[in-house]
Protein backbone atom coordinates (compact mmCIF):
# COMPACT_ATOMS: atom_id res chain seq x y z
CA UNK A 1 0.00 0.00 0.00
CA UNK A 2 1.30 3.45 -0.90
CA UNK A 3 1.70 6.15 1.73
CA UNK A 4 -0.81 9.02 1.67
CA UNK A 5 1.69 11.62 0.41
CA UNK A 6 2.38 9.49 -2.71
CA UNK A 7 -1.32 8.93 -3.31
CA UNK A 8 -1.84 12.71 -3.11
CA UNK A 9 0.95 13.32 -5.64
CA UNK A 10 -0.60 10.78 -8.01
CA UNK A 11 -4.04 12.37 -7.65
CA UNK A 12 -2.59 15.85 -8.20
CA UNK A 13 -0.81 14.67 -11.36
CA UNK A 14 -3.92 12.95 -12.75
CA UNK A 15 -6.05 16.04 -12.01
CA UNK A 16 -3.51 18.28 -13.73
CA UNK A 17 -3.31 15.94 -16.72
CA UNK A 18 -7.11 15.87 -17.01
CA UNK A 19 -7.31 19.66 -16.67
CA UNK A 20 -4.76 20.15 -19.45
CA UNK A 21 -5.97 17.43 -21.84
CA UNK A 22 -9.66 17.06 -20.96
CA UNK A 23 -9.15 13.30 -21.13
CA UNK A 24 -7.71 13.34 -24.66
CA UNK A 25 -4.27 11.77 -25.08
CA UNK A 26 -2.62 14.30 -27.41
CA UNK A 27 0.21 12.00 -28.43
CA UNK A 28 -2.23 9.25 -29.47
CA UNK A 29 -4.33 11.75 -31.40
CA UNK A 30 -1.29 13.17 -33.20
CA UNK A 31 0.17 9.71 -33.86
CA UNK A 32 -3.02 8.73 -35.74
CA UNK A 33 -2.86 11.71 -38.12
CA UNK A 34 -1.28 11.51 -41.60
CA UNK A 35 2.51 11.85 -41.51
CA UNK A 36 2.65 15.25 -43.23
CA UNK A 37 0.04 16.76 -40.91
CA UNK A 38 1.77 15.24 -37.88
CA UNK A 39 5.08 16.76 -39.03
CA UNK A 40 3.50 20.20 -39.55
CA UNK A 41 1.88 20.20 -36.09
CA UNK A 42 5.06 19.12 -34.31
CA UNK A 43 7.09 21.63 -36.33
CA UNK A 44 4.68 24.43 -35.39
CA UNK A 45 4.82 23.51 -31.69
CA UNK A 46 8.50 22.62 -31.36
CA UNK A 47 10.73 24.17 -34.00
CA UNK A 48 11.33 27.48 -32.21
CA UNK A 49 12.13 25.60 -28.99
CA UNK A 50 14.68 23.39 -30.74
CA UNK A 51 16.36 26.35 -32.43
CA UNK A 52 17.14 27.85 -29.01
CA UNK A 53 19.72 25.09 -28.56
CA UNK A 54 22.96 26.44 -30.11
CA UNK A 55 23.74 23.09 -31.73
CA UNK A 56 20.34 22.92 -33.43
CA UNK A 57 20.02 26.48 -34.72
CA UNK A 58 22.24 25.85 -37.77
CA UNK A 59 20.91 22.40 -38.66
CA UNK A 60 18.94 21.74 -41.82
CA UNK A 61 15.18 21.25 -41.89
CA UNK A 62 15.39 17.50 -42.45
CA UNK A 63 17.22 16.98 -39.16
CA UNK A 64 15.00 19.44 -37.30
CA UNK A 65 11.90 17.65 -38.61
CA UNK A 66 13.32 14.33 -37.40
CA UNK A 67 13.96 15.82 -33.94
CA UNK A 68 10.48 17.40 -33.81
CA UNK A 69 8.95 14.04 -34.65
CA UNK A 70 10.72 12.42 -31.67
CA UNK A 71 9.55 14.98 -29.09
CA UNK A 72 6.94 13.73 -26.61
CA UNK A 73 4.56 16.01 -24.67
CA UNK A 74 5.01 15.73 -20.89
CA UNK A 75 3.34 17.30 -17.88
CA UNK A 76 4.86 17.78 -14.43
CA UNK A 77 3.10 18.87 -11.28
CA UNK A 78 4.49 21.47 -8.91
CA UNK A 79 7.51 20.32 -6.84
CA UNK A 80 8.37 17.38 -9.13
CA UNK A 81 12.02 16.49 -9.61
CA UNK A 82 13.05 16.26 -13.24
CA UNK A 83 16.56 15.13 -12.34
CA UNK A 84 18.77 15.27 -9.26
CA UNK A 85 22.43 16.19 -9.22
CA UNK A 86 24.46 13.00 -9.58
CA UNK A 87 21.66 10.99 -11.24
CA UNK A 88 21.62 9.96 -14.92
CA UNK A 89 20.06 12.46 -17.34
CA UNK A 90 17.20 10.54 -18.96
CA UNK A 91 15.57 13.29 -21.04
CA UNK A 92 16.19 16.66 -22.61
CA UNK A 93 13.29 18.92 -21.73
CA UNK A 94 11.98 21.87 -23.79
CA UNK A 95 9.71 24.02 -21.63
CA UNK A 96 6.44 25.28 -23.12
CA UNK A 97 4.84 26.61 -19.94
CA UNK A 98 5.72 26.81 -16.25
CA UNK A 99 8.84 27.39 -14.18
CA UNK A 100 11.64 25.19 -12.90
CA UNK A 101 14.45 25.77 -10.43
CA UNK A 102 17.91 24.48 -11.21
CA UNK A 103 20.65 24.23 -8.60
CA UNK A 104 24.13 22.77 -8.36
CA UNK A 105 26.59 22.23 -5.54
CA UNK A 106 29.33 21.39 -8.06
CA UNK A 107 29.45 17.79 -6.91
CA UNK A 108 28.97 18.66 -3.25
CA UNK A 109 31.96 21.00 -3.07
CA UNK A 110 31.91 22.71 0.31
CA UNK A 111 30.40 26.17 0.22
CA UNK A 112 29.47 26.05 -3.47
CA UNK A 113 25.86 26.63 -4.52
CA UNK A 114 24.54 28.07 -7.74
CA UNK A 115 20.90 28.32 -8.77
CA UNK A 116 18.80 29.74 -11.56
CA UNK A 117 15.27 29.60 -12.91
CA UNK A 118 14.07 28.07 -16.17
CA UNK A 119 10.89 29.22 -17.90
CA UNK A 120 8.96 28.84 -21.16
CA UNK A 121 11.40 28.69 -24.07
CA UNK A 122 14.27 27.31 -21.98
CA UNK A 123 15.62 23.77 -22.01
CA UNK A 124 17.53 21.42 -19.72
CA UNK A 125 19.22 18.04 -20.08
CA UNK A 126 21.70 19.26 -22.68
CA UNK A 127 24.27 16.80 -21.25
CA UNK A 128 22.59 14.28 -23.57
CA UNK A 129 23.90 16.17 -26.61
CA UNK A 130 27.57 15.39 -25.96
CA UNK A 131 26.61 11.80 -25.13
CA UNK A 132 24.68 11.41 -28.41
CA UNK A 133 27.48 12.97 -30.47
CA UNK A 134 30.20 10.67 -29.12
CA UNK A 135 30.80 7.94 -31.73
CA UNK A 136 32.32 5.78 -28.97
CA UNK A 137 29.38 6.40 -26.69
CA UNK A 138 28.76 4.30 -23.68
CA UNK A 139 25.31 2.93 -22.99
CA UNK A 140 25.63 4.72 -19.64
CA UNK A 141 23.71 7.98 -19.65
CA UNK A 142 25.54 11.18 -18.66
CA UNK A 143 25.34 12.26 -15.03
CA UNK A 144 23.50 15.45 -14.16
CA UNK A 145 25.58 18.26 -12.72
CA UNK A 146 22.48 19.90 -11.24
CA UNK A 147 19.11 19.30 -9.66
CA UNK A 148 16.07 20.46 -11.63
CA UNK A 149 12.73 20.76 -9.83
CA UNK A 150 9.44 22.27 -10.95
CA UNK A 151 8.33 25.47 -9.20
CA UNK A 152 4.91 25.38 -10.85
CA UNK A 153 3.01 22.99 -13.07
CA UNK A 154 5.06 22.48 -16.23
CA UNK A 155 4.10 21.59 -19.77
CA UNK A 156 7.05 20.58 -21.93
CA UNK A 157 8.33 18.39 -24.73
CA UNK A 158 10.84 15.67 -23.89
CA UNK A 159 13.53 14.23 -26.14
CA UNK A 160 14.56 10.79 -24.92
CA UNK A 161 18.20 9.60 -25.10
CA UNK A 162 17.52 6.70 -27.47
CA UNK A 163 15.60 9.03 -29.82
CA UNK A 164 18.39 11.60 -29.82
CA UNK A 165 20.96 8.86 -30.48
CA UNK A 166 18.80 7.45 -33.29
CA UNK A 167 18.49 10.83 -35.02
CA UNK A 168 22.21 11.48 -34.50
CA UNK A 169 23.16 8.19 -36.15
CA UNK A 170 20.76 8.76 -39.08
CA UNK A 171 22.27 12.15 -39.74
CA UNK A 172 25.91 11.43 -38.90
CA UNK A 173 27.08 13.46 -41.92
CA UNK A 174 25.59 16.61 -40.37
CA UNK A 175 26.92 15.92 -36.92
CA UNK A 176 30.43 15.26 -38.25
CA UNK A 177 30.39 18.66 -39.91
CA UNK A 178 33.28 20.68 -38.40
CA UNK A 179 31.32 23.94 -38.41
CA UNK A 180 28.51 22.29 -36.46
CA UNK A 181 30.91 20.75 -33.95
CA UNK A 182 32.49 24.17 -33.42
CA UNK A 183 29.05 25.73 -32.87
CA UNK A 184 28.20 22.97 -30.42
CA UNK A 185 31.41 23.36 -28.42
CA UNK A 186 31.02 27.14 -28.25
CA UNK A 187 27.46 26.80 -26.98
CA UNK A 188 28.26 24.44 -24.10
CA UNK A 189 31.77 25.24 -22.89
Amino acid sequence: MLPDFLKQRIRRYEQYKWQENRGVEEETLIRNLPKDLRRDIKRHLCLDLLKKVPMFESMDNQLLDALCDKLKPVLYTERSYIVREGDPVDEMLFIMRGKLATATTNGGRTGFFNSSELKAGDFCGEELLTWALDPNYSSNLPISTRTVETISEVEAFALMPEDLKSVASQFRRLINNKQLQHTFRQGFT
